[in-house]
């Protein structure tokens, strides 16, 4: 099949056209301001607006084609994998503007893509902004200078399609199965009854393509986030103004802890979309496969230790990875999450105790919702690094 091939290509070749100016997870706005800098001519870049600290936000426009695309990443500042993928989908355009394929974007499409929409999250490695504000929740109220600047963009703009841009934890799976959610998708709803209009049937193709382009590249490993309505939210907002809009989910590849696995993934899921949109391939695509994805569900801890010996029993400990910058540095802290006799849940790595006496930080009591600094099973110290 053609596109099947050229997704195999593309996936073969990504570290010839992969930004190596950008990388890791604490993708701040020092971190790009080179990198929009040295965008060639055909990229148009223009400050739009500043964040509460002041530091700049900027839209990334190019393209001459009559269909519409916006984009924007980081807007919880913690959530910086498309960032990174947006730029590798920059330097492809780049390097291979005269073929066919990125004409077809160039000749019909027009996008404004707005890189880093939270730099203040993105500084300090949060969600929000820095008046502790979800911008996610803020579409309605438009309380933030961030909120205030998307949805200026959005109506000054006016796109034919929205491309919301997220991570997701490490918790989900691609339905009830074994398999992390390494690409998670979701049409946003227009209402509470969760209806479906044309133009989330046409989001809702777009994202049955992106499954069928990439499903042999990552088998059971793409999945659909929970529709739930929420006009406070900024996908709800602007489905509702009849927008198709399509929210990106970068979750986790088995060991990618920096995600540079995954951001490979939300690259080849750009090029889908992208092109289903220039060429209208969606068009014939039967949205009710949209349905077919598996759904989402928390089914995941980052590590769980099975049947160790505490003072009083034999239990499951389920640890989750809490992360944070120390010291200017990412870093990732383990933290108790559960204690039980068995824990129905799968794990990212699984250490099996063999009814071996377990201390935690020195003690056999143990405790839920504590920072694990050491792990010793009969007095050996475990390694429990994030991998």
């Amino acid at each position: 099949m053609e596109e099947t091939a050229l997704f195999t290509k593309l996936f073969k070749d990504y570290n010839s056209f992969k930004n190596s100016g950008i990388s890791g997870r604490h993708i701040r706005q020092t971190d790009i301001q080179n990198l929009l800098e040295d965008l060639e001519e055909e990229f148009i870049v223009k400050k739009i607006g500043e964040s509460v600290l002041g530091k700049p936000i900027h839209t990334i426009q190019f393209g001459n084609g009559p269909i519409k695309i916006l984009a924007w990443s980081q807007m919880h500042g913690n959530e910086s994998t498309t960032t990174k993928a947006v730029f590798d989908l920059l330097n492809y355009i780049t390097k291979y503007k005269d073929k066919t394929l990125v004409k077809s974007f160039l000749e019909n499409c027009s996008f404004c893509i707005i890189p880093m929409l939270n730099p203040d999250g993105a500084e300090a490695y949060t969600r929000v902004n820095a008046n502790k504000v979800d911008l996610n929740r803020d579409a309605q109220a438009l309380s933030q200078p961030e909120s205030r600047i998307l949805r200026k963009e959005f109506e000054i703009f006016h796109p034919d399609f929205c491309l919301n841009l997220h991570d997701q934890r490490t918790i989900f799976s691609a339905g009830n199965k074994p398999n992390s959610a390494v690409l998670s998708f979701l049409t946003p709803s227009m209402d509470k009854e969760r209806n479906i209009f044309p133009s989330r049937i046409q989001s809702m193709q777009l994202i049955a393509k992106i499954t069928q382009d990439l499903s042999e590249l990552l088998p059971g490993r793409i999945g659909r986030y929970d529709d739930g309505f929420n006009i406070n939210c900024t996908g709800d907002t602007f489905q509702s103004t009849q927008t198709p809009t399509v929210l990106f989910e970068a979750g986790h590849f088995p060991g990618d802890y920096q995600r540079e696995e995954t951001r490979k993934y939300v690259f080849l899921a750009l090029i889908s979309v992208l092109k289903a949109i220039s060429d209208n391939s969606f068009e014939e695509i039967d949205y009710r496969d949209y349905q077919k994805i598996p759904e989402n569900e928390k089914l995941f801890n980052d590590v769980i230790l099975r049947e160790a010996q505490t003072k009083n029993e034999v239990v499951d400990i389920a640890i989750q990875y809490k992360e944070g910058v120390k010291d200017g540095k990412l870093q990732f802290f383990p933290e108790i999450e559960e204690i039980a006799p068995k824990i129905n849940k799968f794990a990212h790595k699984e250490i099996y105790c063999e009814n071996k006496k377990i201390e935690i930080n020195g003690e056999s009591k143990l405790t839920e919702n504590v920072i694990v600094n050491k792990i010793a099973l009969n007095g050996v110290e475990l390694p429990l690094k994030c991998e």
